[in-house]
């Protein structure tokens, strides 16, 4: 693919994904799913243009996200796991050792939560107690349903680009290259 068709694929995505981050100030019970969705928008970039292509949509949108969005925790979601784990996402899939990916995937996104809590307190001002609304064992279940969402959200990850590669990208492909 030429690099002209690969500037204009990552900039409509990075358009895309800002309209969705900017849906957090219409839907603010939203703000982990519409993150997630922005997201989900980099399958396409990886696939057809490459990761460097697919991790410069994320900086794009993370850095215009600081501006624009109007949700700021949605943002941080976006910019600590979200915005970048689909990108990741081929990278971690190529280790051959399915246990060890997965413990590098919860590595990941457990470090992108804890990354979350504190920034969420120091940067956003999020009160400390919120964080034990139903005692000191709230912050352990809340993380044990994280990670529960989080495999949920990983594997139907994997089922979309599965779905991408198999009803979309030759479609897209031709397109990219104008046939």
């Amino acid at each position: 693919m030429k690099r002209s068709m690969k500037v204009a694929l990552s900039g409509v995505f990075t358009a895309l994904s800002l309209v969705i981050l900017f849906l957090t100030g219409v839907a603010p019970m939203a703000t982990i799913a519409l993150p997630a969705t922005a997201g989900c928008l980099l399958i396409p970039v990886v696939v057809e243009a490459g990761l460097p292509w697919a991790f410069g949509v994320y900086g794009a949108t993370g850095l215009l996200s600081l501006f624009l969005a109007p949700d700021r925790e949605a943002m941080l979601i976006y910019l600590l796991f979200f915005g970048y784990y689909p990108a990741l996402f081929a990278l971690l899939g190529r280790i051959g050792n399915k246990a060890l990916r997965w413990v590098a995937k919860l590595l990941v996104f457990n470090a992108a939560i804890a990354l979350d809590v504190v920034l969420s307190v120091y940067v956003l001002g999020v009160p400390w107690e919120s964080f034990f609304t139903f005692g000191p064992i709230t912050p352990v279940i809340l993380l044990l349903l994280a990670n529960a969402v989080f495999v949920v959200y990983d594997l139907a990850l994997d089922g979309l680009i599965v779905q991408y590669l198999r009803r979309l990208h030759e479609k897209v492909s031709r397109m990219l290259r104008g046939r």
